[in-house]
C-alpha cells in the first residue's frame, strides 16, 4: 500500500497567490498508513474546487482522501520565496507548519514562511 501513496506527488502548486487546501491520503480502509499533500491553484475559485481536482486522482490509485484544512499560499519563484497563510471557510484552517514541511521538501533552496493571519 506504501507504494501507491509514493505515487501521488507530495506538492502541486501553481505560481502567484492562491488558495491552497492539505489533503490526508491513504488506503482505503487504512488510515494509519497515510501521508499529507498539498495542492493549490489560481483557477480556485472555493478551496472545494480544489479537492474535486485531487480525488480523481488518488481514486485512480484506490486511494482515498480527507482535506484536513486550506488558507492562501504566495509562490514567488523569482525571490524563491513561499508565504503560507490564511484559512478556509469550508475545511477550516490547516496546519500551516506541516504544509511547509511538505513544501521544504520540494523548495529547499526557498524561504519558506506562515501565519495565521489574513484570509
Amino acid at each position: 500500500m506504501v507504494e501507491k501513496l509514493d505515487d501521488v506527488p507530495d506538492v502541486e502548486i501553481d505560481t502567484g497567490r492562491f488558495k491552497y487546501i492539505l489533503v490526508k491520503v491513504f488506503p482505503k480502509r487504512h488510515q494509519e498508513s497515510h501521508k499529507y499533500i498539498v495542492r493549490g491553484n489560481r483557477n480556485a475559485a472555493y478551496h472545494g474546487d480544489i479537492l474535486d481536482d485531487v480525488e480523481p486522482q488518488v481514486s485512480k490509485l484506490k486511494l482515498e482522501c480527507d482535506c484536513v484544512g486550506g488558507g492562501r499560499i504566495i509562490h514567488d519563484p523569482e525571490a524563491k520565496r513561499l508565504e503560507v497563510f490564511g484559512y478556509s471557510q469550508g475545511y477550516g484552517k490547516a496546519d500551516h507548519a506541516v504544509t511547509c514541511e511538505i513544501l521544504k521538501k520540494k523548495y529547499p533552496a526557498y524561504h519558506i514562511t506562515w501565519s495565521d493571519c489574513g484570509y
